[in-house]
């Protein structure tokens, strides 16, 4: 199949994303404006849907979506099945790379960094606020394993249900949350004629690291540049 003629037009130049336009030098805030500013979309269907791409050690990549649930100065957050696959690989290599796009706003964010699982108890608090029905779906499902049908996953579903009915749902301890620490944030905003805006924070390991001619001191040891499309 040919997709050489599927293209779509973005924004013109008059629109374009210039470092003028940043909403702040610090790559977590601006983030949360274009985030907020997803969220208000109406045609923006999950502003917090996020590809996770993920790594074993001998470099085989892996990616799924996933949902953000919170993101702060010290990194982002989600949650999943710690035998799940991308948990596997996030045991054996603890990097990954998030990307959101919200098509509506020819907007796409990339950030990397290091992972780590969050504390258990943080973990506890999360499962229990999550409707109970996703509780129990966390318990029915060993995510990633072989199972032989739909049917398999009702029936211990209604299990399940029935055992709990009249109590609290534990959490699995193979279920709890990771944080992903940027070192990396690129912010795209696509234009027309593909001359695409990117601008990208880079986190300096050492403050004193000199700068290049093209690049901007930003918000504690954050720098940006802008990358060519």
């Amino acid at each position: 199949m040919d997709l050489g003629p599927l293209r779509k037009s973005y924004r013109g130049d008059e629109e374009a994303f210039e470092e003028q336009h940043l909403a702040s030098r610090d790559p977590i805030q601006q983030f949360r404006v274009w985030f907020e500013e997803a969220v208000s979309c109406p045609d923006v269907g999950e502003a917090n849907a996020m590809c996770l791409a993920t790594c074993t050690r001998d470099g085989k990549p892996s990616a799924r979506m996933v949902l953000l649930k919170g993101f702060g100065q010290d990194g982002f957050r989600f949650f999943t099945n710690h035998e799940s696959r991308k948990g596997k690989e996030l045991d054996m290599n603890p990097f990954a790379a998030l990307v959101f796009y919200w098509e509506p706003l020819h907007r796409q964010v990339r950030i990397e960094g290091s992972v780590k699982r969050l504390p258990e108890e943080e973990s506890e608090r999360y499962f229990h606020s999550r409707p109970r029905s996703s509780q129990i779906g966390a318990v029915v499902s060993r995510q990633s394993t072989v199972i032989p049908d739909r049917e398999y996953l009702r029936k211990r579903n209604a299990e399940l249900e029935e055992q709990y009915q009249d109590a609290p749902v534990p959490k699995p301890p193979y279920w709890g949350g990771y944080i992903l620490h940027p070192d990396v944030v690129e912010f795209w905003q696509g234009q027309t004629n593909r001359l695409h805006d990117r601008i990208v924070f880079r986190r300096l390991q050492d403050s004193s690291e000199p700068l290049g001619a093209m690049s901007h001191r930003g918000e504690g040891l954050w720098v940006f540049e802008r990358f060519s499309p």
